[in-house]
């Protein structure tokens, strides 16, 4: 094939694929999936689905969503129940991403507002059960092939913590105690200082800690300051 109907192929490829994606279904993809720190009202319009930012992820937290996820299908999400947003420092994610889709005044956690965490059975949570994390609990986090030292340094944060009472989403939480932690009752307890990263969901043992994206502190827990 020579470089002429390489290009023309090419093109037409591109155009095809823009049209299917206009056609696919449009989802509210904002407001059903976590997106990476410093995404805009309009993610799902500017991302070009280009995987920089899932290259780029250190800790292998991002992945992109199949062509089921209609209109949003090819964009950059984050499953916080598989992996969170560990916030990394200068945001690599934010600066791989060519469209704007993630901001680039995102420099600072502050910055940051993927969502808010939000607890659901929280009679099954170890820590107010007073009960010690174990092995079995933690295995999933522990069995996932580690790509680089920040995934080993998590791993060896959590083995450190088997056999005690469990506070893994406090110890883990990458904002600190401004966003999680621990009430007088021994349950975790969701601070203004959250902004989402779903750390706190990935390594809860009971899996009872959910990410809201898109919603802001008071507008989950405004009823119960």
């Amino acid at each position: 094939m020579d470089r002429r109907n390489f290009m023309i192929i090419g093109s037409a490829a591109a155009v095809a694929g823009y049209a299917i994606g206009k056609f696919l279904p449009k989802s509210s993809g904002d407001k059903l999936y976590l997106r990476p720190p410093g995404a805009v009202d309009d993610f799902d319009d500017l991302c070009v689905k280009c995987g920089q930012c899932v290259q780029v992820c250190p800790y292998h937290s991002i992945n992109l969503l199949d062509i089921e996820d209609g209109y949003s299908s090819g964009s950059a999400h984050i499953d916080a129940k598989e992996r969170g947003c560990y916030l990394c420092d200068l945001f690599p994610c934010v600066l791989a991403c060519p469209s704007g889709a993630l901001d680039h005044a995102t420099k600072v956690v502050g910055d940051v507002k993927m969502g808010v965490a939000v607890l659901s059975d929280t009679a099954a949570c170890l820590s107010v059960k007073r009960e010690n994390l174990s092995e079995a609990g933690v295995k999933h986090l522990l069995d996932r092939k580690a790509y680089n030292d920040r995934e080993e340094a998590l791993k060896d944060k959590i083995k450190g913590k088997i056999g005690q009472i469990c506070d893994l989403c406090v110890t883990l939480c990458p904002v600190g105690d401004s966003a999680i932690a621990m009430s007088e009752t021994n349950l975790p307890l969701i601070k203004n200082g959250c902004v989402g990263c779903g750390v706190c969901a990935e390594v809860c043992p009971a899996k009872i800690i959910n990410i809201a994206p898109k919603m802001s502190y008071d507008e989950i827990y405004k009823e119960k300051k």
